[in-house]
């Protein structure tokens, strides 16, 4: 009898670590190889968002498990428009982002982990998010830093109905470790829970997100909501040993 439930444990302990697999292994900022199989240049929609920087592959450099993205102020560059307004540019950034999409399935989920440092300085705005691939939301900012000292956590449901917390955010000079459990909850919604350093920092909920596919994005803007002027000189934004681990069936 011991033995027939010893073996039972055991398949159920096998059945549960065939349930996970790495989707983004912590080596794919070692080469360019590496980076080739994973992620992408820009947007997945192209150069321009919803700040005063526009993404340029140059500012984009990666080794050892380590990606740099880098914004240089910049003058003579088009404006860029978003939700009907003109933008000036005045910086040239990095923005990477996953090719592949990230759609929760019954019982399932993902993991987003990596260790950061990230500026906190007037002006900057470096993120690490999923925002949806057809329309919008679902999005979930699983970190952003808006130049205000503080590191924010959100989830939009719709553009007014949405969860977020800030904290403070210690030595911005220092990697500090993120994580971020996407779940379903009941075939509609997903739970988000945001880990700072180790901690559980916040969990919230994504209404309607299950079965929507989205796409993964580590990007450095400037300016817009994390203010104006940005800084005259080079802002970097680092990224190492980020892994994405699936428990989708």
């Amino acid at each position: 009898m011991r033995l027939a439930q010893a073996a039972s444990l055991l398949l159920a302990a096998a059945a549960c670590a065939e349930a996970v697999r790495t989707i983004i292994p912590a080596t794919s900022f070692n080469s360019q190889a590496d980076f080739d199989a994973d992620w992408n240049y820009n947007y997945p929609w192209g150069t321009d968002h919803n700040g005063g920087a526009r993404m340029d592959r140059g500012q984009v450099k990666f080794s050892n498990g380590m990606v740099t993205l880098t914004a240089r102020k910049v003058t003579g560059q088009p404006d860029a428009t978003h939700g009907g307004q003109k933008i000036k540019i005045n910086y040239l950034s990095g923005a990477i982002a996953a090719k592949e999409h990230f759609n929760v399935s019954r019982g399932g989920g993902y993991d987003f982990t990596g260790e950061f440092k990230a500026t906190t300085t007037k002006g900057t705005w470096p993120a690490f998010w999923l925002t949806a691939v057809d329309g919008w939301p679902p999005e979930i900012d699983m970190a952003e830093w808006k130049g205000s000292g503080k590191i924010s956590f959100n989830t939009f449901n719709t553009s007014s109905v949405l969860s977020w917390k800030d904290v403070t955010y210690p030595s911005p000079d220092q990697f500090h470790s993120i994580k971020c459990e996407v779940r379903d909850v009941n075939q509609k919604d997903v739970s988000v829970k945001f880990y700072m350093d180790g901690s559980l920092v916040t969990t919230q909920v994504g209404g309607g997100f299950f079965g929507k596919p989205m796409y993964l994005i580590i990007n450095l803007q400037m300016e817009g909501s994390s203010g104006s002027p940005g800084p005259s000189t080079d802002t970097l934004y680092q990224v190492r040993n980020l892994q994405v681990l699936s428990y989708n069936p």
